[in-house]
């Protein structure tokens, strides 16, 4: 193992990397992960429950959230895929690192903070954008309750910035030249 020290690093993005695509497979794709659940609604990155799959959406109940800012809103959530993929590559550049050379390690450290990013700030949007749809529904009366997602987001988001973290301290670990160890 040429260096130990980007193994914690490669640990957490690769977390990182599946609760991110656990998010992005939210509804309609997968009802049991969503944003936001209303009556028999689930909804998520890419749509609704009975929705096809389509970036934007507008919300399909009653009341006053189908505005033009929320369905805006709604096309943010292309960063969580967006994320997933960039936590992805941070984690193969980080087996790279760990396995081979340094420069893997420092991509890592990059892409990861790249992913920390976007995680950031498709988490804060998605939780303004659900929690404003969430306080006009249960004016409205309808019961509204938070999903799944947000937390799995969360969960990434804090996996990433360890990840991004740990990897840079990585940087400094212990590389061996192979020719050293004849």
């Amino acid at each position: 193992m040429a260096a130990s020290g980007a193994l914690p690093g490669l640990f957490f993005c690769f977390s990182a990397m599946l609760l991110l695509i656990f998010v992005s497979v939210s509804s309609p794709t997968w009802n049991t992960i969503s944003f936001l659940n209303a009556n028999q609604y689930a909804f998520g990155v890419f749509g609704y429950t009975g929705s096809k799959v389509q970036v934007g959406y507008y919300f399909p109940l009653p009341g006053d959230i189908n505005t033009g800012i929320l369905h805006s809103l709604t096309f943010v959530l292309i960063l969580y895929p967006i994320a997933a993929g960039l936590s992805g590559l941070a984690f193969l550049f980080g087996v790279c690192g760990a396995g081979y050379h340094r420069a893997g390690t420092v991509f890592m450290t990059l892409l990861a903070g790249l992913a920390t990013l976007c995680t950031l700030v498709a988490w804060i949007i998605s939780m303004s954008l659900f929690g404003t749809v969430r306080d006009r529904l249960r004016s409205e009366g309808i019961n509204a309750n938070w999903g799944n997602a947000n937390w799995l987001a969360l969960g990434a988001l804090v996996a990433l910035l360890l990840g991004s973290c740990t990897a840079a301290c990585g940087i400094f670990g212990h590389y061996r030249d192979r020719r050293s160890r004849r």
